[in-house]
Parts: structure tokens; C-alpha cells; sequence
């Protein structure tokens, strides 16, 4: 289910680039060149529309995703949702602890 998950948001995420990045910066649909290459496909502004209702679209889809997975994965990393700053991790098997060593008494001075 997870894996599934991750295969379509990465699809999601690439769409959505590739939806961004076809936009011209002043909103007036392909930035790919003039009206006059796609024909009588798309008015101008029917193509900004559809741009735009895209991104929205794939955008909440991205947030939904992110968030589904987030909840799904919640705790699998650290096997059971514990707080990894709370408990040091345990020492590495066959490592010994440091021996803790008095500081030595001064010498005498004469």
C-alpha cells in the first residue's frame, strides 16, 4: 500500500513540475512559444485556465499524499514512536565503557 502510495505521489510531484514549469511567469498560459503553434486547440486564455485548474488540482493531490503518507509512516522509523532524544542509544555490542578515572592527589611541595 505504502510503495503504491509513493509510486503515485512521485508521478503527482513530477506532474506538477512539469505543470509549473510550462507556465509563462505572467500567466498567460504555454510558455512554449505563440498562440499560433497550437492551432485552434486552445484559446490563450482557455490554456491558462486549464494550467491553473491543474496545479490546483495536483497540488492539493501533493498535500493529500504527503499527508497520507506522513500518518502511515508515523513511528516507523524509530519502531514505536519513541523520542530518540530522550533515551541515548545503547552501547555498541562489545565496546566497554570508558573507565572513570579520580583526578590524582596533588604532589607534596618541598
Amino acid at each position: 500500500m505504502i510503495t503504491l502510495l509513493l509510486v503515485l505521489h512521485l508521478l503527482v510531484t513530477v506532474a506538477l513540475i512539469g505543470t509549473v514549469l510550462i507556465q509563462r511567469s505572467e500567466g498567460g498560459g504555454l510558455g512554449i512559444g505563440s498562440s499560433q503553434g497550437m492551432g485552434a486547440f486552445m484559446s490563450g486564455r482557455g490554456t491558462a485556465n486549464l494550467l491553473t485548474r491543474s496545479t490546483a488540482v495536483l497540488a492539493t493531490a501533493f498535500m493529500l499524499l504527503s499527508l497520507t503518507l506522513a500518518v502511515l509512516n508515523r513511528g516507523a522509523v524509530t519502531g514505536g514512536g519513541h523520542d530518540i532524544l530522550a533515551n541515548p542509544p545503547p552501547p555498541a555490542a562489545g565496546a566497554t565503557a570508558p573507565a572513570t578515572t579520580t583526578p590524582a592527589a596533588p604532589a607534596p611541595q618541598h
